[in-house]
């Protein structure tokens, strides 16, 4: 069964369950269109492509636009694979955020973290930095000698030090659903999730609990 949807972050909120407030983040899940579905014995394996987003025609490709046609599907920006063993859709379905969570349940969210560009070590992996006295003027944020001496003579590939910060695919686990709104599309989790507002995400059903 597909346990799986595209959405956009919204942002976060707090919502009271029991006394205690929780914070929560809005995702508007769907609603997704199923554009393709893979089969073992055509493909090699067993996914199910969903569809997201509404966009003008011209944005798109020509291989894009013939895609979505196949199946009478309105131009979707964003494209992404699920993998399940059964699928149990068709394409050209829709399918919206309470034919697929509910609450109570877990998942896991997948996105882009915040882009901030070049950053040195100090920012980028917390080094400590060097004084900031004893004549130490342009030192107080540098990442210090990271090299042996005649052996190796270099510096190890993937040794911490400055470099381009965030922008990297990043999963969030086992994050519980709190809210399902039908009427808005909405789906409410437990604790952040990566990205900015706007950003585009992938909701999971978690694989740990």
């Amino acid at each position: 069964m597909l346990k799986g949807l595209i959405g956009k972050k919204i942002g976060m909120t707090q919502i009271f369950v029991e006394g205690q407030a929780l914070p929560v983040t809005l995702i508007e899940a769907g609603p997704c269109y199923v554009t393709q579905v893979r089969l073992p014995g055509k493909d090699g394996y067993s996914a199910v492509q969903l569809g997201f987003e509404e966009v003008r025609p011209k944005t798109l490709t020509g291989g894009e636009l013939g895609h979505l046609r196949r199946n009478t599907l309105p131009p979707l920006r964003f494209l992404r694979e699920f993998r399940v063993k059964d699928p149990e859709v068709n394409e050209g379905d829709t399918i919206n955020v309470s034919q697929v969570f509910s609450t109570g349940e877990f998942v896991d969210v997948i996105g882009n973290s915040k882009g901030r560009g070049f950053q040195g070590g100090v920012r980028r992996y917390h080094f400590k930095g060097h004084h900031a006295t004893h004549g130490t003027s342009d030192r107080e944020r540098a990442p210090g000698s990271r090299g042996s001496t005649t052996t190796p003579g270099r510096v190890y590939k993937g040794a911490r030090g400055p470099g381009h910060m965030g922008n990297r695919r990043i999963t969030t686990q086992n994050l519980k659903v709190v809210l399902v709104d039908k009427d808005r599309n909405l789906i409410g989790v437990n604790g952040a999730v990566p990205g900015s507002k706007g950003s585009v995400v992938e909701i999971k059903e978690t694989r740990k609990q």
